[in-house]
């Protein structure tokens, strides 16, 4: 039986053998990492990531052809494949701090096969693919989303992108471009981070200028917290950057995502920027602003008494909500700030609300406000 282990079982390695070992049942596949907590979550009921059916994967081929071990020599040794899947974080000091990639733990896993291989091996680096520049002309753009390749998805406005991979990739490059002496390619490519922080910042100003140019004291709530919807990975998402930015004008904030637990969302509103990748190094910021964030488990919940409302994650329960009940309930003049683009902002008007959404005209209660930077 041909053998597969992968290094580490995070939100590349756990996801990626659980579909391998489900279409290649004659594979044995493995899943090692040095974190023994996380291994003993993959093993139990309560997975340690969250994606759409990865649970009914996870149990169906665990046990018979899919493990996870914290061995992580003893399975490299054994394995005829080897996935490395761990983490290439952008660095946050020496040598090209806060551009290029830390290969720190990749060089380790590197080393270790080395070390313990006795017999030839197929070693794959798992690393994300670069993306691709679309097209400048909209109408292309129009046509290229009809097919899968290139799908409408990527081509929506929204408060920003995040994920562990996108951003950090594009660093890398700056870096990669800045050692060749190629400052020009660089400092075009800087842009693309530039304008990604520019439209979160600008986002909260959105916010805090529409409603009377102070949130103090204000209760705002945000329905979602992960980066993107169907997943529990709160890795760079903007919504960081949009609470810390409200927390900073001293706003009250309730927080609502299906998938992501209090205690994450409080560690990330705690840590500096990219700190989330280097765990040892993590430096509590403010605890007072991060006590004026409440977590609950129910979009009604947060948004009870709000001022204003965020939407900053785009999961379809958001789409399908009582907007009518929740204004009922919310302080007026009642804001929703759409920052996925997922609600019918006609509607919403003609609920009651006053109603920014990205890149869609502005209500006319907003074009009174000052103009936002």
């Amino acid at each position: 039986m041909v053998k597969i282990c992968c290094i580490g079982a995070g939100y590349v390695g756990g996801p990626t053998m659980a579909v391998i070992a489900l279409k290649c049942p004659d594979i044995e596949v493995v899943v090692v990492d040095i974190s023994k907590p996380r291994i003993e979550a993959w093993n139990s009921d309560t997975l340690p990531i969250y994606e759409p059916g990865l649970d009914d994967v996870v149990k169906q081929c665990r046990g018979k052809n899919l493990f996870f071990s914290t061995d992580v020599e003893k399975h490299v040794a054994e394995a005829d494949i080897i996935f490395v899947s761990v983490n290439t974080p952008t660095k946050t000091r020496g040598l090209g701090a806060g551009k290029a990639a830390d290969l720190t733990y990749w060089e380790s896993a590197a080393r270790m096969i080395a070390d313990v291989s006795k017999s030839d091996k197929i070693v794959v680096e798992k690393s994300t693919v670069p993306v691709k520049t679309a097209e400048a002309i909209e109408k292309i753009l129009t046509h290229n989303s009809k097919g899968t390749r290139i799908g409408p998805k990527f081509l929506n406005a929204s408060v920003g992108f995040g994920g562990s991979c996108f951003q950090k990739d594009i660093l890398n490059l700056v870096y990669i471009c800045e050692c060749n002496g190629l400052p020009e390619v660089a400092n075009y490519w800087k842009q693309v981070i530039k304008i990604n922080d520019y439209q979160k910042s600008r986002f909260v100003n959105r916010v805090v200028s529409s409603m009377f140019n102070t949130v103090a004291g204000k209760k705002i709530a945000v329905l979602g917290f992960a980066f993107k919807k169907d997943t529990g990975d709160t890795r760079e998402t903007p919504a960081i950057d949009v609470c810390k930015g409200l927390l900073g004008d001293k706003a009250q904030i309730s927080i609502y995502d299906p998938q992501v637990t209090e205690d994450q969302i409080q560690r990330d509103l705690a840590m500096n920027k990219f700190d989330w990748d280097h765990p040892m190094h993590l430096q509590p910021t403010s605890p007072t602003a991060v006590k004026q964030v409440s977590c609950v488990w129910d979009a009604y919940e947060a948004t009870k008494g709000a001022h204003g409302l965020c939407i900053l994650t785009e999961w379809d329960e958001f789409k399908t909500l009582d907007y009518q009940k929740i204004f009922d309930n919310m302080q007026k003049p009642a804001f929703v700030f759409d920052g996925r683009n997922i609600i019918d902002p006609e509607k919403l008007r003609e609920i009651g609300f006053i109603v920014y959404s990205i890149g869609k005209p502005l209500d006319a209660w907003l074009k009174d406000m000052p103009a936002v930077a």
